[in-house]
Formats: structure tokens, C-alpha cells, sequence
């Protein structure tokens, strides 16, 4: 699949759950609902991936809340 075509899918599926769910809602709900759309056109998807951040030397991936 080249970048165009997943761009592509992935609009599409963002597209058709802000039409279906509308605009107000927290992001948390258009996340769960995207994944589920991007899910059911083939892509595989995770969410919520901990990614590292260090910011003044200071990795904030180790801290468990700040």
C-alpha cells in the first residue's frame, strides 16, 4: 500500500465518524471510534502508544504521572 492510499483510507475513516458522530464530543470518543473505522478497512492500529519524551533532560516516558 503506498503512503497516497493509506492517507487516503485514513481521511476517509475520519471523515465518516465526525459525519456520524458530529462535532462536541471528547477526543476520546473519536479515537475509539476511528481505530474501529481503520480497523474495519484493514489497517492495523494501536492506540495510546507510549512514546519517549525528554524534555530539559528530563525523560518524562519513566514518570508515572507529573
Amino acid at each position: 500500500m503506498t503512503e497516497n492510499e493509506m492517507s487516503s483510507i485514513i481521511i476517509g475513516a475520519a471523515i465518516d465518524v465526525h459525519k456520524h458522530l458530529g462535532p462536541g464530543l471528547l477526543e476520546s470518543s473519536y479515537e475509539i471510534c476511528l481505530a474501529y473505522e481503520l480497523k474495519q478497512r484493514g489497517l492495523e492500529v494501536r492506540t495510546q502508544v507510549a512514546l519517549p519524551v525528554i524534555y530539559k533532560e528530563v525523560n518524562f516516558r519513566s514518570w508515572l504521572t507529573y
